[in-house]
């Protein structure tokens, strides 16, 4: 029965951490924190970025929860566990398989992978703070849903941008 409710906690720390990393990415990577999360959707060829202080800064309470678990509140140990889990399968998958910054010769044969990898690859179609989609990474909505939202977006954001006045010829 410890196993089942170790397993549980675990799964709250994984599942979890999708909530808040969709939640942070939508709303405060492309909202004020920008400033860092912007280097993630501009080409660089240095090896680090500003955004993998995102890394440094959801490590903070997994490692806090797995100190916990480890002095008098052993649940915490399996929900910071879960939490460090995510993180471990974030950076294997959306650095390492996503986009490649180690080198490696993986073919995701798997369909969902796949749409994963994909809906990624459509929300860095956006290189600015606003207009983007698909800010999860362990769900993705189906392709056709997320090319279709990107139009309507940028069709609402080319109704909104100031019209020039139509030139005047003296002829």
């Amino acid at each position: 029965m410890k196993i089942l409710i170790n397993g549980l906690f675990f799964l709250v720390g994984l599942v979890g951490m999708e909530v808040v990393a969709y939640l942070t990415h939508r709303y405060l990577m492309h909202g004020p924190l920008w400033f860092l999360h912007e280097s993630h959707h501009k080409p660089t060829d240095h090896p680090l970025e500003k955004n993998d202080w995102f890394g440094v800064i959801f490590s903070l309470p997994s490692i806090g929860l797995i100190y916990l678990g480890t002095h008098g509140y052993p649940y915490m140990l399996w929900i910071g566990l879960g939490m460090a889990a995510y993180g471990a399968f974030y950076f294997g998958f959306h650095d390492i398989v996503v986009h490649r910054r180690i080198r490696v010769n993986l073919r995701p044969k798997s369909q969902y992978v796949k749409r994963l990898i994909q809906a990624h690859m459509i929300h860095h179609w956006t290189k600015e703070r606003d207009g983007a989609v698909s800010y999860g990474f362990l769900y993705a909505r189906p392709i056709p849903e997320l090319r279709e939202r990107l139009k309507e977006i940028r069709a609402a954001d080319e109704s909104r941008a100031p019209r020039e006045a139509p030139s005047s010829s003296a002829g």
